[in-house]
């Protein structure tokens, strides 16, 4: 049994590890512009553009490389399109553009200092041992549990540590509330934390809400500590300190929104038009924010004084001394598989009683460092480093895991797969799930079912590595994709969620979305992201795109590597009623070992009669965007017609074995003069009024007219092993046909 100073000694290491990375390789990178200097000193104070809002706190440590110099510094304001630095040195008068690198470190170095103090404590090094060796026997009566929920308050009553395993859609939000609410009904000191802010916040308020309905909520005694996403909690602003400090002092609030307001009145003017009064305003705007904020701040520590369930993050834990200093009866930790293994123990201090909560079947932590300890404390949840996943695994559940067994999300069809093969029977349906996600089932495209493949198989596209990332993306699905977006949105669907393992895809799911659909947005949830950006959130329909093709030999290791599960878990058990998998089923066939979670989806699917093929395409497709429009290939007037309004520019792609027809060889001749032709082709077309080749195997068909016009899948003669019906595509879209040029030209 490994003692508790070498775990915090081998802890501390690996976060430092972490920082010593993360400062040299890591960080967030942005461009900022138009550098005018402030003020020259011992630090130097600069204002920059930025192309975007930077949310990074004010006071955070940044580095700023720019020419082969990196400077260290801090943020002194940040709002709007604008950034003032102070930077250590003098570097001249302008600077014209830089990058601005930011990674939270300093939340790590709390961290390890955390540790320092903890080790001279015996009974936090007692908690740890318990957390990470929970051997020691279950003392809860058995005899008297009532219910799920009564279980675990009877768990965490009698055991010091208690694992709770919660599968998505099965209540772990309403459990962990009502446990929360026992105990403070029971004047117990009740602390809820959680890596994120809008997790704690959906927990806070579930908390709040059943307090209220049973009439037992009384002002002060609950508080939202920290920042807040603040929709969770649009219906509690009685719990934010932000809200309780308004009402107990209207003119301190007041004061602050003034100021705000005169800042961000000030950043827009220096955005337009950069000027050294209004910059030297904006520091003296600053420090009257600084001195409010720490008036503020007093008020804060008042209200948490008095309050009896507190809810912050992990980072704010540690990093605020009214919070670790504290002692309280019960910590509860939500979402503990995204937590690191260190941050999970320092949880675990906190308290006499600790409910680690989280699904190790999900995504596991994120950290950057290859190294050795980084990856066993970082890149791991505590239940799988506390032994409680080995239990699992060896076929019976720990004696202080807690299961919540019966999940109310997901229709069946959709569970089904995970039940079986993710969570091997452990997990079942409740009763109402069925009828409960009829409606959304019922709906377009493919009504009356909820589980569907959409197999891109034999249709001459393909997947491609983005130059630059090595990211992937494919044209096809992506556009696929959209057009499910398009009719599940015309078919009522209020919440629509597209998820792929790619970067590259879903940033160009995110432009189109942002040139079609940016209305559409306003009246519903549409969210495009990799995976780790929807972890608990739902949405009425999830579209899942795997991405992947030839002339790729290998699936990515996002899909079948040591992870794979968990992400292609996730993926799947955001949905509630319809889960769309958009995949290639002839590449998973060959590429893809039959026990990956991948394989096994798709067969799945198959076996139980979901797949639909491109045959299907005109069945589906029955509201066309006026940007992307759905064509029998054979059907040759309209990109005929494009080609004839040609204005600047052709590009056109022609894979090897390609053998045009004389139709397409006419029009390609006849186009107007001014027309320059470029042919992406590793073979030589003598018999073509070519101005420009481009060496490049691009293994499928594609014409880009006038860099806007997008044709994919034509010419046909250029598509191999394409399968009745032929489809193509027209896009018109500026943004992706910069891309395409981008990555195919350049």
């Amino acid at each position: 049994m490994t003692n508790t100073k070498t775990y915090i000694k081998q802890w501390q290491q690996a976060l430092q590890n972490e920082i010593s990375f993360l400062k040299k390789y890591g960080g967030s990178r942005y461009i900022v512009t138009n550098g005018h200097l402030l003020s020259k000193d011992e630090h130097s104070s600069y204002y920059f553009d930025t192309a975007i809002s930077l949310r990074v706190p004010v006071g955070s440590s940044i580095k700023l490389e720019w020419g082969g110099i990196k400077a260290s510094g801090r943020i002194l304001s940040s709002e709007g399109k604008g950034v003032i630095l102070s930077i250590e040195g003098y570097f001249g008068d302008l600077i014209s553009e830089a990058y601005l690198l930011h990674d939270p470190w300093e939340l790590l170095e709390q961290l390890i200092e955390r540790f320092d103090e903890i080790k001279k404590s015996k009974q936090k090094r007692a908690r740890i041992l318990k957390l990470m060796y929970p051997s020691m026997d279950a003392k809860h009566p058995t005899d008297k549990i009532k219910s799920p929920t009564h279980e675990l308050m009877l768990r965490s009553k009698y055991n010091p540590v208690t694992y709770v395993w919660g599968p998505p859609g099965t209540g772990k939000t309403h459990t962990l509330a009502r446990v929360a609410a026992n105990k403070y009904l029971q004047e117990k000191k009740v602390l809820v934390l959680s890596h994120s802010n809008q997790a704690v916040d959906v927990l806070i308020g579930e908390i709040t809400t059943f307090l209220k309905k049973k009439n037992k909520f009384r002002e002060g005694d609950v508080l939202r500590y920290g920042a807040n996403t603040g929709d969770a909690l649009a219906a509690h602003n009685d719990i934010t300190s932000s809200q309780l400090i308004e009402k107990s002092d209207p003119l301190l609030s007041n004061e602050r929104e003034s100021l705000f307001l005169e800042r961000r009145n000030l950043k827009q003017d220096l955005y337009r038009s950069f000027s050294k009064r209004d910059s030297n305003e904006l520091l003296e705007i600053e420090t009257k924010i600084a001195r409010l904020l720490d008036k503020m701040r007093q008020k804060e520590l008042e209200l948490l004084k008095e309050a009896s369930l507190i809810g912050t993050t992990l980072a704010k834990a540690a990093t605020d001394s009214a919070i670790y200093e504290k002692e309280f009866d019960l910590v509860i930790l939500d979402e503990a598989s995204m937590a690191y293994v260190p941050q999970a123990a320092f949880a675990a201090t906190l308290a006499k009683r600790v409910i680690i909560c989280g699904d190790f079947k999900q995504l596991p932590p994120i950290a950057s460092s290859r190294d050795a300890l980084v990856t066993e404390w970082l890149k791991e949840d505590v239940f799988h480093k506390a032994g409680v996943v080995e239990s699992v695994n060896e076929g019976k559940l720990h004696p202080h895991l807690f299961l919540l067994n019966e999940q109310r999300r997901m229709h069946p069809d959709i569970s089904a797969f995970t039940n079986q093969y993710i969570y091997k029977g452990l997990v079942k349906d409740h009763e109402t799930v069925f009828e409960n996600r009829n409606k959304i089932v019922a709906q377009a495209p493919f009504p009356n079912r909820a589980s569907i493949l959409l197999d891109t198989s034999f249709t001459g596209l393909h997947s491609f590595s983005e130059k630059g990332s090595n990211s992937r993306y494919n044209l096809w699905q992506l556009l696929l994709s959209f057009q499910l977006i398009h009719e599940s949105y015309l078919g009522g669907a209020t919440s629509i969620g597209y998820v792929t393992p790619y970067r590259a895809q879903a940033n160009l799911m995110g432009m189109l979305l942002e040139e079609f659909y940016e209305s559409e947005m306003q009246h519903a949830d549409i969210i495009a992201a990799t995976v780790h950006k929807f972890q608990g959130s739902e949405r009425d329909v999830m579209i899942f795109d795997t991405v992947d093709g030839s002339p790729q030999t290998r699936a990515g290791m996002l899909l079948i590597g040591k992870d794979s599960e968990r992400l292609i878990n996730v993926a799947i058990t955001r949905t509630r009623g319809k889960f769309i998998h958009v995949s290639n089923n002839e590449f998973i066939a060959k590429n893809v070992y039959r026990g990956k979670t991948l394989h096994q989806l798709v067969q799945h699917q198959i076996n139980h009669q979901q797949r639909i093929t491109t045959k299907a395409i005109g069945a589906w497709i029955n509201n066309q965007h006026s940007k992307l429009q759905w064509i029998h290939a054979r059907k040759l007037e309209s990109v005929f017609n494009d080609l004839n309004c040609a204005k600047s520019s052709v590009v056109l792609s022609l894979p090897t074995g390609t053998s045009l027809s004389a139709e397409w060889k006419d029009q390609l001749k006849n186009r107007a003069p001014r027309v320059q032709l470029t042919v992406i082709s590793n073979e030589d077309w003598n018999e073509l009024p070519v101005n420009a080749y481009v060496e490049e195997l691009v293994p499928f068909p594609f014409i880009l007219i006038d860099e806007h016009i997008l044709w994919l899948g034509l010419p046909l003669e250029g598509a191999r092993e394409v399968e009745p019906p032929f489809v193509a595509a027209r896009l018109d879209s500026q943004l992706i046909g910069e891309y395409v040029l981008g990555q195919m030209l350049k």
